[in-house]
């Protein structure tokens, strides 16, 4: 089979023998691969001939021993596979823990299914982190809400705003330019403001008098006055990534006031539950359709054949807007 592996020189293609499940795991064979930041960071970490890449969708070909959840000829869509071992799905075939593989309804396209796992997972568990708001999504889930989503015509900005419009909640999303402006509202965004703005703030205030519930954070330390400025009382700032800087100065006081919650989140260290309880709830939603993904849905896609996936890990690297997948099958 083809393989993309981690070596001293980059990523590499090389051919390899197809490898086998073990107990408890699954192999898919590889249509789509998702690229997301987390894999670029993570080539400097990887071991040397690991095959990387988190994300993918494609078809269950072989299951391993006391797997009765999956069969051959299944379509799946699956996380975290280049962090369960070392089969990730730059490949032609990957093998994951059969837990981390979810079923893709026809007629959901493999290019949706790979645009799930780190970004959808992330915005869910960004969605319920909140003191006083719901541990799951749903229709309904977060009526009455109001949530902000930085930076939404990124890949996570983009499921949290899809995710949340599908709860119930009034959606609103900061964006750096026209076109992003653009993306977001495709993506399902009630407001979109431009943060560049002197009155961001105002703009916000104007949507949600009262503050917004939930911040879903993708750079905290230059967005760290915005969100003071529009935080309700008990608001949760779930802070996913470190954009725009590694430090962020927060005032004591105006947050001890109002009962705010700074969160951080991982998906690493999250927890098998909280993965979980997201991957259902995602599923939930494909199978609503309200996840759709290509530009007319505010997600640009990009594809690049696998033996370009240096080139498809640099595109992400230089801030691609919307989703980089490299095309397996």
């Amino acid at each position: 089979m083809r393989a993309i592996i981690l070596s001293d020189s980059g990523l590499r293609l090389i051919e390899r023998d197809v490898p086998e499940p073990g107990d408890g795991e699954i192999r898919v064979r590889v249509v789509r691969s998702g690229v997301n930041p987390t894999d670029w960071k993570r080539r400097s970490a990887g071991s040397a001939g690991s095959v990387p890449n988190m994300d993918g969708a494609g078809i269950v070909d072989a299951v391993g021993p006391g797997v009765l959840s999956h069969h051959v000829g299944d379509r799946v869509w699956v996380m975290l596979a280049a962090h369960t071992g070392p089969f990730g799905t730059a490949a032609d075939f990957s093998i994951v823990p059969a837990g981390h593989a979810f079923p893709l309804p026809e007629p959901m396209s493999y290019d949706a299914g790979a645009a799930l796992g780190v970004p959808a997972v992330t915005a869910h568990r960004a969605l319920t982190v909140s003191e006083v708001g719901p541990r799951r999504l749903s229709p309904g889930a977060l009526e009455g809400r109001t949530v902000l989503v930085a930076g939404g015509a990124g890949a996570v900005g983009h499921a949290a705003i899809q995710l949340a419009r599908w709860s119930g909640a009034t959606v609103v999303t900061t964006v750096s330019s026209p076109e992003k402006a653009a993306l977001a509202t495709a993506a399902g965004a009630h407001h979109v403001v431009d943060y560049r703005r002197n009155d961001a703030a105002g703009e916000i205030r104007a949507v949600a008098p009262n503050g917004v519930d939930i911040v879903v954070e993708v750079s905290p330390a230059r967005n760290a006055e915005l969100n003071q400025a529009v935080a309700a009382n008990h608001a949760t700032i779930a802070i996913y990534a470190n954009n725009g800087g590694d430090t962020a100065a927060f005032d004591i006081r105006p947050h001890m006031m109002i009962n705010a919650r700074v969160q951080f989140l991982i998906l690493y260290t999250v927890g098998e539950a909280a993965l979980q309880a997201a991957a259902e709830d995602v599923g939930a939603a494909l199978r609503d359709g309200a996840l759709p993904v290509g530009e007319e849905h505010g997600l640009p896609l990009h594809y690049f054949p696998l033996e370009r996936a240096a080139e498809a890990h640099d595109a992400v690297e230089r801030g691609a807007v919307g989703k980089v997948l490299i095309t397996v099958e």
